[in-house]
């Protein structure tokens, strides 16, 4: 398969919420402090907070960013990524050669088009992770998107102490979050998808946050998988701007 193909694949979870990687190892000591450690709902209430808090949040209605992916040196792919409350989501990449690569959530249907099989349905544990990924709100809504939450002790980011929450959503893989233990912001996050050739996992690092209407959200990512490391840079992010639900459904196959 392709570079791009493999790097393209995996770019459905990494948009749903960072430079420098880093291997993270477990805090035994930390760990067995388990009285000082956050429940989940206080570490997703801290976080909420460190990005601007619940009211800034919940005043914005949509989102649109605009940026570039790069699977490679030697290859950039524009990147345009649109939201829209309570649960619509469209990704659009141009990639060199190829031609339009997109994937939406219109609320129920969650879809993929690329050039070399058309437009296809999402279902099972795809559509699952879609239409969880495709919640506006996420942060507010971490109980009803995933039947378990628990932290489970703290581990290295770089030279960052973060507590690691256990997320166990109602279908599909399980998924693991890591806060800066000081600030409260996300710094990675690990994740699984579904391959051609089966199961792959893949570590999400956020880095350079910027304060956008005074929600703080990060314009550098950088998600490491098997065989590749994809960087996402971000130019623009802009909010509450007019987007047609229209936009979001699959499109009619030519």
């Amino acid at each position: 398969m392709k570079r791009w193909r493999r790097a393209i694949i995996s770019l459905a979870g990494c948009c749903a919420l960072a430079v420098g990687v880093a291997t993270a190892q477990p805090d035994r000591q930390a760990q067995g402090k388990a009285a000082a450690q956050p429940t989940a709902e206080q570490l997703i209430a801290k976080y909420i907070r460190a990005i601007g808090g619940r009211a800034a949040i919940e005043k914005v209605r949509t989102r649109v960013t605009i940026g570039t992916a790069e699977p490679g040196a030697d290859m950039t792919i524009s990147l345009t990524i649109s939201e829209k409350a309570p649960d619509k989501f469209l990704q659009e990449l141009d990639v060199p050669g190829v031609g339009a690569v997109n994937e939406g959530f219109d609320g129920k249907m969650g879809w993929e088009l690329n050039p070399q099989q058309g437009v296809q349905e999402m279902t099972g544990i795809a559509l699952s992770a879609r239409r969880r990924n495709s919640q506006f709100y996420r942060w507010l809504r971490m109980r009803e998107l995933f039947s378990e939450l628990k932290v489970s002790g703290t581990e290295k980011i770089g030279d960052r102490d973060a507590y690691v929450l256990d997320a166990t959503p109602h279908e599909g893989y399980a998924e693991k979050f890591y806060f800066d233990t000081k600030s409260g912001i996300l710094l990675r996050r690990d994740y699984k998808l579904d391959g051609p050739d089966g199961m792959v996992e893949f570590q999400m690092f956020y880095d350079d946050y910027r304060e956008v209407d005074g929600i703080k959200l990060p314009f550098a990512l950088r998600r490491v998988g098997p065989d590749n490391v994809l960087i996402l840079k971000f130019t623009e992010i802009k909010q509450n701007v007019e987007l047609d639900d229209a936009k979001f459904s699959k499109p009619v196959a030519p």
